[in-house]
């Protein structure tokens, strides 16, 4: 599996409701003055789970595949891994991230 699969992706739909319940709580508006920034506001200005117990419980036993997804795409876009992969909450924040990337995309071809 890799971060560009949309279907299969762990997690993938909760990640979808997340952004769903994002943007539901935007008005149009802000929504058009944003829309070029809309990934970064739904996944970069906040953390999508705090805390070493939560994030934990999240990864459950896919702590490896994602990982895995991590480090593929920070390779592919920056050269070198720059999160922490020893942190479970930076672990889930990032992966959050890339996946937001892909439900942002589709949303934006939806629209």
């Amino acid at each position: 599996m890799t971060y560009e699969e949309p279907r299969g992706i762990y997690k993938y739909e909760e990640i979808k409701e997340h952004f769903n319940d994002f943007i539901s709580d935007q008005d149009r508006e802000w929504i058009e003055d944003n829309i070029d920034d809309i990934h970064h506001h739904a996944f970069n200005t906040d953390y999508y789970i705090i805390g070493t117990y939560r994030a934990k419980q999240w990864l459950d036993d896919r702590a490896l595949d994602v990982i895995g997804t991590i480090k593929e795409y920070e390779l592919h876009n920056f050269g070198e891994v720059y999160t922490d992969l020893s942190d479970p909450e930076k672990i889930v924040n990032m992966y959050t991230y890339i996946v937001g990337e892909k439900v942002v995309h589709e949303w934006l071809e939806k629209r």
